[in-house]
């Protein structure tokens, strides 16, 4: 069979995506994406072995009047073009998994008559979903609540893939600390790891500290750690997540849909501070999902200080046993079938 997924922008849409389109591929399935020259796709996909097919499309949520109405106009193009890729690649199905390339290439596989699955992690859809939903054969979704968008759908979890379930041995036993913000990095994180690192380096004998700040911050972060001699160790973006994840004994991150997820596969234990803009405030559900079960620790945006970040990853670090067991809790919450669920949901919709 041959399947096309459709999206990407960021790591939380390509991820759940491309342990999806691994599923197919060891099934003996044909995978190939939909994506944008702007997106991380454009790394992450061809390094996964997988095609990757490019449409030119804008954006429509949360931008100017004037990029909304380029978009617009540019539209029919972006669809022209999503339409001609399906066609040359023999589409039998198509996943749409949210972000740019989403719209154009979902609506395209409508217009062709061609299956379409959508994947949906957050509790109200993103807005490639929502426009399509009504014409789709099935959809995914991580939230039973976020089902009454779609004529029908299916519980699954969050996509993760198999590396997250089976962590490489770890290769140093230092306390390690890893904090991330996701491939675009986030701000708030950046600030407070950069302004508690040497009180968290004097606390805590021996602690190893990873920094991922993505990279439009990267360069100011990374000066200033040399400037005050402070040792982290910082990174625009890492490769290989499940090794990090392994040599970790805290991790400090977003809460999106894909990290709460691979936390959970991993378990591990972590301090989760939720991105306070997102839509619908997903990424506070998202984590409340974890630490209402004590499985993680939340710490809104707003009441995150430096005291109190400080008194916390002390605090964890200090207590092994705590670790283990909010890690242990964690695993129960993974949904390891997710992008296998997924998969024969879209191979099922051929065969109707």
């Amino acid at each position: 069979m041959k399947i096309i997924l459709a999206g990407g922008g960021t790591g939380g849409h390509v991820i759940p995506a491309l342990a999806i389109a691994e599923e197919l591929r060891n099934a003996g399935h044909d995978a190939g994406f939909v994506g944008t020259a702007r997106g991380i796709e454009t790394r992450l996909v061809p390094q996964a072995g997988f095609p990757l097919f490019l449409v030119k499309v804008g954006a429509l949520n949360r931008v100017s009047f004037t990029t909304r109405l380029r978009t617009l106009i540019d539209l029919p193009l972006s669809i022209f073009a999503a339409m001609k890729i399906l066609r040359r690649f023999q589409a039998q199905v198509v996943i749409g998994v949210g972000g740019y390339a989403a719209g154009p290439a979902t609506i395209a596989a409508v217009l062709l008559r061609i299956p379409v699955v959508l994947f949906e992690p957050n509790v109200v859809p993103g807005y490639a979903n929502r426009a399509v939903a009504r014409f789709a054969s099935d959809a995914a979704v991580h939230f039973a609540q976020t089902g009454r968008w779609f004529r029908k759908f299916e519980v699954t979890g969050v996509p993760v893939r198999p590396a997250f379930f089976a962590l490489p041995p770890r290769r140093n036993q230092q306390p390690t600390l890893f904090v991330f913000g996701g491939s675009q990095g986030a701000r708030a994180l950046n600030r407070i790891v950069r302004d508690c690192a040497a009180e968290l380096l004097t606390r805590i004998p021996g602690l190893r500290i990873v920094h991922q700040t993505g990279t439009r911050e990267f360069d100011e972060v990374q000066k200033f750690y040399t400037e005050h001699q402070i040792n982290v160790e910082a990174c625009a973006f890492i490769d290989d997540m499940p090794q990090r994840f392994a040599d970790a004994d805290l991790i400090v991150c977003r809460s999106g849909a894909s990290t709460v997820a691979e936390i959970a596969a991993a378990g591990k234990c972590a301090l989760f501070v939720p991105f306070p803009g997102a839509a619908d405030d997903h990424q506070l559900r998202n984590a409340e999902l974890l630490a209402q079960e004590d499985a993680a620790l939340l710490i809104p945006e707003s009441d995150l200080s430096a005291e109190r970040f400080v008194n916390e990853v002390t605090s964890l670090l200090a207590d092994h046993t705590r670790l283990a067991a909010m890690g242990s809790k964690a695993r129960t919450l993974a949904h390891p079938d997710a992008a296998a669920h997924i998969a024969t949901m879209a191979l099922r919709t051929i065969k109707q």
